[in-house]
């Protein structure tokens, strides 16, 4: 079995991957199992640039081949913000738990938009995935999920600004969705089947001399 590193200590996101890759004879670690990891700050200006930063650093630190996201809600009538600043859109708290981060960045949003018309709230969710296998491939892939910001927080399931983020259909935000719904339609979800789709071929990489 391969064993590949997740650049990321949310536990949902690496609960996400394996699921994905289940069945691919692919372990995945997070970076809980690499106390000594350093936290990569993420000083790109997109959202490539950001997951090949941490996967390339991350690849480097382990020997092992490292996939790293970044991915954030772009809004339209913020000009396409929070975007790549979706994660600290509220400030830095450094060691605060990731719930109260995740609330503080929808409710600052949710702010921002009050007076915005229902008709006006489009947004569309970005995820860049990146696929580093050390001495052989870098691969970037991206996914997108389409919708609009509601006004007020629906749903326990998910995280970040899952609850204000209404689906194409309609009907529920992505916080009401069930994980296997959540995977076939999410932005991370088409971005990690895309790179999983390269994962055979990239990790053979890292058996051919150079």
């Amino acid at each position: 079995m391969s064993r590949i590193v997740l650049a990321s200590r949310n536990k949902a996101k690496i609960v996400e991957l394996e699921r994905i890759l289940a069945g691919q004879g692919v372990e995945v670690a997070g970076l809980e199992a690499f106390p000594d990891a350093p936290d990569v700050p993420e000083t790109e200006l997109t959202f490539e640039g950001n997951a090949l930063l941490k996967a390339r650093a991350i690849a480097a630190h382990t020997g092992l081949p490292a996939v790293a996201d970044d991915s954030g809600l772009c809004v339209d009538a913020l000009n396409g913000m929070p975007g790549v600043l979706s994660a600290r859109w509220s400030g830095r708290f450094g060691d605060a738990a990731e719930g109260g981060k995740d609330r503080a960045n929808l409710e600052l949003v949710l702010d921002q938009l009050a007076d915005v018309a229902d008709d006006a709230r489009g947004a569309h969710f970005v995820c860049a995935a990146a696929l580093v296998v050390p001495g052989g491939a870098e691969h970037v892939v991206e996914g997108r999920m389409h919708g609009r910001v509601i006004r007020a927080p629906r749903g326990t399931g998910g995280f970040g600004y899952d609850p204000i983020f209404l689906t194409e259909d309609g009907v529920r935000t992505s916080a009401e969705l069930s994980a296997a719904e959540k995977d076939a339609i999410s932005h991370r979800g088409r971005a990690f089947r895309a790179l999983a789709e390269l994962l055979p071929d990239a990790l053979a990489t890292a058996r051919t001399p150079h």
